[in-house]
């Protein structure tokens, strides 16, 4: 934790009434309310709920460009801004794309010592290194909770660009990072965790998605996207909806980080699982799920892994492949995708 306990950052944005996200719905009426805009350069933006816009500067080369920020998810500013990046990050990774420039994005409280902030931003620089991307700048501003994330340009080779409205019946569903970082940290917050489960969640929260995107790439990916702070439910909703089809997501081969599941049967579960829960419930049927699994199934994550759907043979062997690249967070097939049914997303035992 932070060496000066007079701080304690996670409170400060509870304090100032941060940390909710704008649900989905509520997203999606904004934004059809909007100008449209046509170049036909621009060969993915809002329409598809992708996880960044995609705009072709050559035959073979487009940029990647997104940008993601929120409050303090851990009270350790290295850790959060680690944390935060790899967030931001991880929409690069998402459409199969390599990351090349970051700006910082940054709100701040005068009255909270800037060397928090300075380290908050070390750990962010130390993440776009570990990408291989350059730190180029940033904006900041004054408020009354502090937040943090980047704006990152990305390059994707046109021929092995991801989208997350590609999969096909028959597909296997592969999810490369745990589920549960919401509950862990709620748990956290309330001084009810482990110190094996506070550590496990850090890690998977730090880890880039660079591994995963780099081992998929070999494959034909038929759709990819992150899943994040709409949960394995919204993210998912969002894949089976674009591609109309079906995803049919097995509980018991579920990752789940340790001790999650505790922590949701004692009612550790954040208020964004509620907000997921609400905007997605009517697409998913969950009737074979028990209420603490729907609780893990609808939990916001940050910095989660990447949801891909591809074909058995491949889906196999990228499961061998992170296995020999040494990826150090749990990953598995999840699922399959079928024909479309009445519901986005079926949970099956």
């Amino acid at each position: 934790m932070i060496p000066d306990k007079e701080v304690k950052l996670t409170q400060m944005s509870q304090a100032a009434g941060c940390g909710a996200k704008i649900g989905p719905g509520t997203l999606q009426n904004i934004l059809s309310g909007l100008p449209k805009f046509q170049d036909e350069n621009l060969l993915v933006g809002i329409e598809t709920n992708d996880d960044g816009a995609v705009y072709k500067i050559s035959e073979d080369l487009a940029i990647i460009q997104t940008l993601d920020f929120f409050p303090p998810v851990a009270d350790d500013p290295y850790v959060f801004g680690q944390a935060a990046a790899a967030n931001a990050l991880s929409d690069i990774y998402a459409m199969g794309g390599e990351p090349k420039i970051a700006l910082n994005i940054v709100a701040w409280p005068n009255c909270v010592n800037p060397e928090f902030l300075g380290r908050i931003l070390a750990g962010g620089a130390d993440k776009v290194k570990e990408a291989g991307a350059v730190l180029a700048g940033g904006h900041s501003i004054e408020d009354q909770a502090p937040k943090y994330g980047l704006s990152v340009t990305g390059f994707v080779d046109l021929k092995k660009m991801f989208k997350n409205c590609g999969a096909k019946p028959g597909d296997v569903l592969i999810l490369t990072k745990p589920l549960g970082t919401g509950i862990v940290n709620t748990a956290v917050k309330a001084g009810l965790a482990s110190k094996e489960a506070e550590e496990e969640v850090i890690k998977v929260m730090t880890c880039l998605n660079k591994i995963a995107k780099e081992t998929a790439e070999k494959y034909d990916v038929h759709s990819c996207t992150d899943v994040t702070g709409f949960g394995l439910a919204g993210h998912g909703t969002e894949m089976a909806d674009g591609s109309n089809v079906t995803l049919k997501i097995s509980i018991s081969a579920l990752p789940v980080q340790p001790e999650a599941a505790e922590y949701a049967k004692m009612g550790m579960v954040p208020e964004g699982a509620y907000r997921n829960r609400k905007f997605t419930e009517k697409k998913v049927d969950c009737q074979a799920a028990k209420e603490f699994e729907q609780d893990i199934f609808y939990d916001p994550q940050t910095s989660g892994g990447l949801l891909l759907s591809v074909s058995p043979e491949d889906g196999e062997n990228i499961i061998k492949d992170l296995k020999a690249a040494g990826l150090n967070t749990s990953f598995a097939i999840i699922g399959t995708v079928v024909e479309r049914e009445e519901k986005s997303v079926r949970l099956v035992p």
